[in-house]
């Protein structure tokens, strides 16, 4: 995205609109022998894919998931005396539309670990993959011009140490430690809505949509 932001800049940004990018998996957050509301990815995904639009350069994104309370505050000021006439919402010109399709856990799992006379260590790891569809919608005509797809891997590893040893003839020892990292999956979605973004626009100049510097931002018709 930052190479993108520094080497390819459009002459004018593309009034989008994006009214809900949401999870469609449907998934919960695995929890042994417990029962989990919390989805397995972030609800927050509209918000994510507005922002990398709007940090791109290529895009301007208009207000479309707030747009009930957008028109409730026009409302109350146009409503308001010797207010001034409000202009028309701006119109957008293509419209972002997909969702995060799929949540793979336990794609990959492994580890390794050793133990000599009590003392031991070992590793575990575990790859999960989130994948998202993202398409780009002309207003005018309703015609899907661009579909993409971007999928990130999802890492988490465990280590830990121990000591299991008889000091005595009756004296036992036993010492235990480990951590876990665990990959935040939400930051995960914004690289792969980044990268779904990145992709989507190198097609539409490959295509002819739009272009950088002076040239057309978007083909007529």
């Amino acid at each position: 995205m930052q190479d993108l932001q520094q080497n390819s800049k459009p002459r004018i940004a593309i009034p989008v609109s994006v009214y809900i990018f949401r999870d469609q998996t449907g998934q919960y957050k695995p929890q042994a022998n417990v029962s989990s509301f919390s989805t397995a990815v972030t609800q927050g995904a509209t918000s994510m894919l507005t922002q990398i639009l709007l940090e791109s350069g290529w895009f301007a994104p208009l207000e479309r998931e707030g747009l009930q309370n957008l028109l409730t505050e026009r409302k109350i000021h146009g409503s308001a005396r010797q207010s001034a006439e409000l202009p028309p919402l701006k119109e957008a010109r293509l419209l972002f539309e997909g969702g995060i399709i799929s949540y793979e856990t336990n794609l990959t799992t492994g580890g390794i670990g050793a133990e000599y006379f009590g003392i031991g260590a070992s590793e575990m790891y575990r790859e999960d993959q989130v994948t998202v569809y993202l398409r780009a919608v002309d207003v005018h005509s309703g015609q899907v011009l661009l579909s993409v797809s971007s999928n990130k891997k999802v890492f988490s590893q465990e280590l830990r140490a121990g000591l299991f040893r008889y000091v005595a003839l009756n004296r036992l020892a036993e010492a235990e430690g480990g951590y876990s990292t665990n990959e935040p999956v939400q930051y995960c979605v914004k690289q792969a809505i980044e990268a779904a973004v990145v992709e989507l626009i190198q097609k539409g100049q490959h295509r002819g949509f739009w272009r950088a510097e002076h040239q057309e931002v978007l083909n007529a018709g």
